[in-house]
């Protein structure tokens, strides 16, 4: 029931974001990317968060690279390993322009996931990663302005419920400008080169 129900969220995002982009992408001229073209989108244009080092971060701090920003939660069973997996395969495959990629994992679970525990759950992907936890009270603002669903599953104890939430990345180019909407399941392979695409923008 929890897969089925988190498959319906995943295509719902997907629907969102999508009729979104029809108002909000750049001309025919501009890059034929991949994922949802969001140039020029109205939300999801900064936070200010606490990363796992206990340093406050925003989009600001990041420019200079192609930033990746998955939500999800450390006990995540499928998707959100998944997607950040895949994000450490992207890194890999730009060989030397991996440097100037930076995943971001925003936790939907701010009870659970401490500081402690997001660090160890980037260090499995790649220690460069960094997770940001809200706080349980900024975490409505943030999931509106992200366009973003989040819920608790109860599960058979108080500390075992699971989350269902949507499931897609936002990339922000080197200017920190949000453009591309990523679909859960696109592939590392495409992800890849709308990367590559944004960093060859910077270059020009």
């Amino acid at each position: 029931m929890l897969k089925r129900n988190a498959l319906k969220l995943i295509a719902a995002s997907a629907l969102s974001i999508s009729a979104a982009a029809v108002l909000t992408a750049c001309s025919p001229d501009g890059p034929a990317f991949r994922g949802v073209n969001i140039t020029g989108a109205d939300y999801a244009r900064d936070f200010s968060l606490t990363d796992h080092n206990g340093q406050l971060r925003s989009l600001k701090d990041l420019r200079g690279k192609v930033v990746v920003v998955f939500f999800g939660f450390t006990q995540c069973p499928d998707v959100c390993p998944t997607s950040m997996q895949e994000l450490a395969e992207v890194k890999a495959a730009l060989g030397a322009d991996g440097e100037r990629l930076q995943g971001i994992f925003i936790s939907v679970d701010p009870e659970r996931d401490t500081l402690e525990l997001p660090k160890a759950y980037m260090e499995n992907f790649d220690p460069s990663f960094l997770a940001l936890r809200p706080t349980p009270e900024q975490l409505p603002a943030l999931a509106k302005d992200f366009k973003i669903y989040y819920k608790k599953v109860d599960g058979t104890t108080p500390t075992s419920y699971s989350m269902d939430h949507s499931a897609g990345s936002y990339l922000y180019d080197p200017q920190g400008r949000l453009r591309v909407y990523y679909r859960y399941g696109s592939g590392a392979e495409a992800l890849t080169e709308d990367v590559r695409l944004l960093l060859g923008e910077a270059a020009q």
